[in-house]
């Protein structure tokens, strides 16, 4: 029996993680820890939560990529402070522990698919803090840590832009969607079950990039929404973002590549518009 801490557990990743957990691993001890019963920055209490837990999953994150631009030393204590105090907590207790990250940490101006190893280089406020984040439990828990990096997430518990869209398309006869950024659309469940699968075959430490294969522009999810949906109606016309610009700027390029999946014996996880489809049809 495994004994597991999910940090951030209301949240959309976390909320489908103890799903994965008590499907997959039904006689392991889960706890699961919200921002209301768990604060990250908080060191006593991080103390007391990882004490006596085997794996800790920080699934926690201030995930607000506008907001963190003008309150940056608060998103900093959430998502670079609060992997740390884990890491170290960790480190005292013996428990191993996986870091969920951002394709933020890169600059967003390449043309291939970033590798694990590639260097970092954030543009933004939220991409800085989870960078940090990242260093601080690599620094602290080498030997006994994943950084598991993902990016595009969406699922049935949170806000997301699958199910904008799918409201927004009941709305409207006609959107408006960005088709100069180019990423890897993750659904929940697939991270949290690549997650469980990092345990069970007991990955060596490090970095991997966790998202569904393949890649398409904002407009392109948008349209594979509205075709899962059986919407022959609604029409999804392409924009630049420069016709929409926002307090944070957004990567162009949030491709990642899953060579590192190879030292764990585990495949890249399955295409992104499988994935959807298979989402889509539990709605």
């Amino acid at each position: 029996m495994t004994r597991w801490l999910v940090t951030g557990a209301g949240g959309m990743l976390g909320t489908d993680l103890l799903a994965v957990l008590a499907d997959r691993r039904p006689f392991d001890d889960v706890r699961g820890a919200d921002r209301a019963t768990l604060d990250v920055s908080d060191e006593t209490q991080v103390v007391n939560a990882v004490r006596g837990v085997d794996v800790v999953v920080n699934a926690a994150a201030w995930t607000d990529v506008d907001g963190a631009e003008a309150a940056e030393a608060a998103a900093f204590r959430v998502n670079a402070v609060g992997p740390a105090l884990l890491a170290r907590a960790c480190h005292t207790s013996g428990a191993r522990l996986l870091q969920v990250s951002t394709d933020y940490v890169f600059d967003g101006r390449a043309v291939a698919p970033y590798p694990e190893d590639a260097a970092q280089n954030p543009q933004t406020a939220y991409g800085r803090t989870k960078a940090a984040g990242e260093w601080a439990v690599r620094a602290e828990l080498p030997d006994r840590s994943w950084v598991l990096r993902t990016a595009w997430l969406y699922g049935r518990h949170g806000p997301n832009f699958v199910a904008t869209i799918r409201r927004l398309a009941a709305e409207r006869d006609e959107l408006r969607v960005v088709d100069d950024q180019h990423g890897q659309p993750t659904w929940t469940v697939d991270l949290a079950h690549r997650i469980v699968d990092v345990f069970e075959v007991d990955a060596p430490p490090g970095t991997y990039h966790a998202t569904n294969a393949g890649a398409t522009t904002w407009h392109g999810l948008a349209e594979a929404v509205l075709r899962h949906a059986g919407d022959m109606t609604t029409h999804v016309v392409p924009c630049t973002t420069k016709e929409y610009p926002r307090p944070a700027p957004r990567p162009a390029w949030s491709v990642l590549g899953h060579a590192g999946w190879a030292r764990a014996g585990l495949p890249p996880m399955r295409p992104w518009d499988e994935a959807l489809a298979a989402a889509l049809s539990l709605v």
